[in-house]
């Protein structure tokens, strides 16, 4: 029997094309169905940087991400024998609401794999966006091993596939996107910044904007832990990658599609900021077209955003959604410069929301962890908070690592810091007390063991 993703392969090299021509198409399919989500300047944003910044909000479609135009496209193109064979997509959730809600608006059945690790708000959501039309399969702890199982299926059923990003008419969905920021904002945009997980919604939003606003700039931004088309444009083609970090679950992908790959890599363009890879070489980018620049950001930075969106905006940014903003604030851009931010999606699982306040600390130096050994004397515990803890620090947590012994061995302590510059004082005072104080570094794997 043949591999099942070599056939999905072999149909997806069949596909036309991604032109500016189909997207205009696509956005006429899906005008009855997906209302155009809000353009809106941040002024909090805007001030920060001296730039006119606005924020597309497709965290405020019905499926509270912009997966829905792709997923709608493609599926509104079926045959009656496709439909009738009915359809079966991968996704981390924002994709499968997308085809859930497709599903459902056009009676079609559909089975929805999932990895394991998609946050239970978004599995609920595919399930009412669905309803008796969809099946939801959770497989495995990453998309490609649910995109495994799902192309297993269509090669067992004849189901047809809707793949989240690696099909023509999936990003051409997407690049609806770039057409409604153009007609809705008063000027051309200067730089538009997109999140990139599969590549196919910077692959849509890039062809628009290089056919319809050349002068354009484009910036990809993707998570530090998965960022598979700096990968890719580093390599020459789409890789694998052979870890990645799950928590940004709607951009946390292993391979990048070779349809968003074929659009993304006639952008020209090269990668500006990612420690562990190799800048790509500078190319000339189409006659009279913008820039387009690739880079990545650090999780916990996107934490910080998340929450800074929720507190000033009150925008509920799931951690792909604040991917664009959180660039925004590591880059220069020309003031009085006009700046588009996609917000992807707000589709966040509230219970996460201790893990997200916990990743911005530790990314602002604010958090540290630290294994004390504390000697089994009387008054041990109160010379260490006088001694060793400066009057704005806090133990925010404290347990014994041998927690059937008391008597012996080393207290798990974190202590949240008043300021960051905080740390150093702290480490002194460490050094010259007689209690023993180790240092967890974020990235070791104690560090991930223990907390």
């Amino acid at each position: 029997m043949s591999d099942p993703l070599d056939v999905l392969d072999a149909l997806t090299a069949s596909r036309p094309a991604l032109t500016a021509d189909e997207i205009d198409a696509a956005a006429k399919r899906i005008a009855d169905v997906i209302d155009p989500t809000p353009l809106q300047r941040s002024e909090r944003l805007s001030k920060l940087t001296g730039a006119n910044v606005y924020l597309k909000r497709e965290d405020l479609s019905a499926v509270r991400s912009y997966k829905l135009r792709g997923a709608y496209n493609l599926v509104v193109q079926l045959t009656e024998r496709e439909r009738a064979a009915g359809v079966v997509a991968a996704s981390a959730g924002n994709h499968a609401q997308g085809v859930a809600f497709a599903c459902q608006a056009m009676g079609i059945k559909g089975r929805i794999y999932v990895p394991t690790t998609t946050p239970k708000q978004k599995r609920d959501r595919i399930r009412v966006h669905g309803g008796e039309f969809v099946e939801l399969i959770a497989v495995g702890e990453t998309y490609d091993a649910a995109a495994a199982a799902a192309a297993a299926d269509v090669e067992r059923t004849g189901a047809t596939m809707v793949p989240p990003f690696d099909d023509t008419r999936t990003a051409a969905g997407q690049g609806t996107i770039a057409a409604e920021i153009l007609e809705q904002l008063p000027t051309t945009p200067d730089l538009v910044i997109v999140p990139v997980g599969g590549g196919g919604c910077l692959a849509g939003i890039g062809t628009y904007l290089r056919a319809r606003s050349p002068r354009t700039a484009i910036l990809g931004v993707e998570p530090a832990g998965a960022a598979s088309m700096t990968a890719a444009l580093v390599a020459g083609g789409p890789v694998t990658l052979p870890e990645i970090d799950p928590f940004v679950d709607g951009a946390a992908v292993r391979r990048v599609g070779a349809v968003p790959y074929a659009a993304v890599s006639g952008f020209g363009g090269r990668v500006v900021s990612h420690a562990s890879l190799p800048l790509l070489t500078t190319t000339e980018s189409p006659r009279g077209a913008g820039t387009f620049q690739m880079m990545q950001v650090d999780e916990g930075a996107i934490c910080t955003t998340m929450l800074d969106l929720y507190q000033s905006e009150g925008i509920i940014a799931e951690p792909a959604g604040a991917l664009t903003t959180t660039a925004l604030a590591e880059i220069t851009v020309e003031p009085g410069s006009t700046v588009v931010c996609l917000v992807s999606g707000g589709n966040n699982d509230v219970s996460r929301y201790g893990e997200i306040i916990e990743r911005s600390l530790v990314h602002s130096g604010l958090k540290h962890y630290f294994l004390v050994d504390f000697p089994q004397e009387p008054g041990a515990l109160r010379r260490f908070l006088n001694e060793v803890l400066g009057p704005e620090d806090d133990i925010t947590l404290f347990e014994y690592v041998k927690r059937n012994n008391r008597e012996t061995g080393a207290a798990l302590v974190g202590i949240e810091l008043g300021a960051p510059d905080g740390l150093a004082p702290l480490l002194e005072r460490m050094h010259h007390s007689p209690i023993q104080c180790e240092r967890l570094e974020p990235d070791s794997p104690a560090y991930r063991y223990l907390t």
